[in-house]
């Protein structure tokens, strides 16, 4: 096999870089683990597991929910969640309250000292995640959130 001067045999020229499907996967499972482990770190570092952080970060912003909604958002099964509300319920961070207008429903909200807790703890959450993406100009970030979601899309309706 012939090698261009100064490459050694399995490295590829410069300016050439792999497309393919799985090549593409590949980087992107890479970058997730290595994001999704400085995140899992820093959830830690809070005092708090994924689940429950996950939970409060949503009722932060999106408001009081049906406890299954709230699962589907965080990815957590009917008896996982009620789990998880009734540890969050046990420090004082929500309370459950009755739906509006479904009673056979209840609506999980921040209290007064979840929602304080919830906002300094994502703050600072929030300093660990973009120094993760330091790196990358606000250019690069907003034509990698563009194209994951093109690529989510493009994933899901093969699914």
């Amino acid at each position: 096999m012939s090698v261009p001067t100064g490459l050694q045999a399995g490295d590829r020229e410069p300016d050439t870089i792999d497309t393919s499907g799985v090549h593409v996967w590949l980087i992107l499972w890479k970058a997730t683990r290595s994001v999704e482990a400085l995140a899992r770190k820093s959830v830690k570092g809070l005092g708090m597991g994924n689940s429950d952080f996950g939970i409060l970060e949503t009722l932060l912003h999106k408001g009081p929910l049906p406890v299954n909604e709230i699962g589907k958002r965080v990815l957590l099964a009917s008896g996982s969640m009620t789990t998880a509300i009734d540890r969050l319920q046990q420090r004082g961070f929500v309370a459950r309250k009755d739906h509006p207008t479904d009673h056979r429903t209840w609506l999980v909200h921040l209290t007064t000292s979840g929602r304080k807790w919830i906002k300094k703890a994502f703050a600072q959450h929030a300093v660990r995640m973009d120094a993760a993406l330091a790196s990358l100009s606000n250019e690069e970030k907003t034509a990698l959130v563009q194209t994951l979601k093109k690529v989510g899309k493009g994933a899901e309706a093969l699914t």
